[in-house]
């Protein structure tokens, strides 16, 4: 028979995505970073040592499954099969990137949904539960046969445009793409401004056929996405947006993967200033325009709150002027 603490402690551990924004979420909640070592052998395979008891104890992994992905997805799994033989209360993941989850459907003939096969794995390695932030597609969460939260980074973007004062009819939220319409209308109802979308004559790839759907002319212009990976599409939604007539152009995107020559691209766009969370650490070269929000504090309020079973509720919005 297995004896359980009474009383199971709080224990985060960050594996070696994203150690920036883990020590910050550590410093949130007030409770340091558990000692564990993980290192790859010459033939690459990943070994992970755990340095301290995690026995009857909620164990918390922070861990973005960004570039190496699949490197950081098996680290991940190896570290909750630990936890796990290690008789681990819980095994909770923190995904502040959620790698694979554009992934989420059959686009083309005999294509996979490794996003549903990421889920399938996390969950058979052991998690009890998945925290995340503004996962590409929310039906991910259906993925999966446990708890998943999902929070928004919208209500973060919100205070920082409303303390930058773009609000009103003077600022037009901006979806590159007519599959964002839904997120620029969140970040948009929270500055009380309108939208507008680039739709394109042809499909994505023909770019230069993009048009204007909405009034931008004489505007402030805040494009919004979720994933900043090549930056091609910013680049090319904000030289429409310039021949449209705006007057400057912003660009926020929950997660900067920067891949590709991003930083390049981005460099001769005229856009002001992107906008993008500490949810990636990236090795990319970043444009030099790229200003960082954190979602640490949101983050560590999250995990406090699943452990002490309060309502994750408060957190999925924004309300100006509060304190």
């Amino acid at each position: 028979m297995v004896h359980q603490k009474a009383n199971p402690q709080l224990k985060l551990f960050s594996l070696s995505s994203n150690p920036e924004i883990a020590e910050k979420i550590a410093e949130a909640t007030g409770l340091p970073l558990g000692k564990v070592s993980s290192r790859q052998f010459s033939d690459g395979e990943i070994m992970i040592n755990i340095e301290e008891s995690v026995r009857g104890d909620d164990i918390y992994i922070i861990q973005s499954t960004s570039n190496p992905v699949n490197d950081h997805l098996w680290e991940l799994l190896i570290m909750i099969d630990a936890c796990k033989r290690a008789s681990a209360n819980s095994v909770n993941v923190v995904m502040p990137y959620f790698g694979y989850a554009r992934q989420d459907r059959i686009a083309a003939s005999r294509e996979p949904i490794t996003a549903k096969l990421i889920a399938n794995m996390l969950v058979k390695a052991g998690v009890n539960r998945v925290l995340t932030l503004d996962l590409h597609a929310v039906q991910v969460q259906g993925f999966f046969d446990i708890p998943v939260d999902n929070l928004f980074t919208m209500p973060l973007f919100a205070e920082y445009y409303n303390e930058k004062g773009f609000t009103g009819s003077d600022v037009v939220v901006v979806s590159p793409k007519n599959s964002g319409v839904k997120r620029a209308r969140s970040l948009a109802e929270y500055l009380d401004a309108p939208i507008a979308i680039i739709d394109y004559a042809q499909d994505d790839s023909e770019r230069e056929e993009g048009y204007i759907i909405g009034e931008v002319e004489g505007k402030t212009a805040i494009l919004v996405d979720d994933i900043l990976n090549t930056g091609k599409t910013f680049a090319e939604a904000a030289k429409i947006l310039e021949r449209g007539g705006v007057k400057d152009i912003y660009a926020v995107a929950s997660h900067g993967l920067f891949a590709g020559g991003a930083a390049e691209v981005l460099n001769a766009a005229p856009i002001k200033e992107i906008l993008v969370t500490d949810s990636v650490a990236t090795k990319e070269k970043v444009p030099t325009n790229v200003k960082y929000i954190s979602a640490s504090k949101l983050i560590a309020n999250a995990t406090t709150r699943i452990f002490e079973r309060q309502p994750l509720s408060p957190l999925f919005a924004y309300t100006a002027n509060e304190d």
